[in-house]
């Protein structure tokens, strides 16, 4: 199939609507980055992918191509349904408009959303985006990129979603274990001035060794 593609492109033909429903959602993912490249946006109008399953390239690539054939409707309700196939390109400052937008992306198309976007997301902002599918974050949470994503959340932030989310960043407490030493008054003074002498250094092994660990 990648060769039948490459020969087809070769030859000179474009790959407007007609060759991309020929793809097919099978083979979207076969093509590579010249390909993907030269495919007129506005061919996406007319074609029917989903390239969810497709390199992170990939996914970016067609996503600015979704984003920008459907630029006309972005603030018609029939954007998001357009879109959503190729959300998995979409950059964290475009879910962020979307979370405005009560677009109630199912939890599918968000576990399949672009990693780094996704770990940007605020839990008001995955809120926002998930609607009435918020719920379904806590069957989810143990499964990447969710998982990654509760667990660099604020515990008391994800409190505020009533969803049952655990996993998230406690504050207000902190475990220091320090070296014990000999109290000033029990030792001699060359005891004492000997042991502030050489804290530096001990307080370096103590942590290199904690890390290490």
């Amino acid at each position: 199939a990648s060769a039948v593609i490459k020969r087809y492109v070769d030859l000179g033909n474009a790959l407007n609507a007609t060759a991309l429903n020929a793809i097919g959602t099978r083979y979207v993912c076969l093509l590579n980055a010249t390909e993907l490249n030269i495919i007129d946006s506005n061919s996406l109008k007319l074609a029917s992918l989903n390239p969810s399953n497709c390199t992170q390239l990939t996914k970016n690539i067609l996503y600015a191509k979704a984003k920008q054939a459907f630029s006309d409707q972005k603030y018609l309700p029939a954007y998001y349904e357009l879109v959503e196939p190729y959300l998995g390109g979409a950059p964290a400052v475009d879910l962020r408009a979307l979370s405005k937008g009560n677009v109630s992306m199912n939890i599918s198309t968000f576990s399949k959303l672009r990693r780094d976007s996704l770990l940007s997301l605020t839990p008001s902002e995955v809120q926002g985006l998930l609607g009435i599918n918020l719920r379904d974050l806590q069957k989810w949470q143990n499964k990447s990129p969710i998982r990654e994503w509760v667990q660099t959340q604020k515990q008391s932030e994800l409190d505020k979603l009533h969803v049952g989310l655990t996993g998230g960043l406690q504050e207000g407490y902190m475990n220091i274990v320090t070296p014990k030493f000999q109290s000033p008054s029990a030792a001699s003074p060359s005891a004492v001035a000997m042991t502030l002498h050489l804290l530096p250094a001990l307080l370096i092994s103590f942590l290199m060794t904690s890390v290490l660990s």
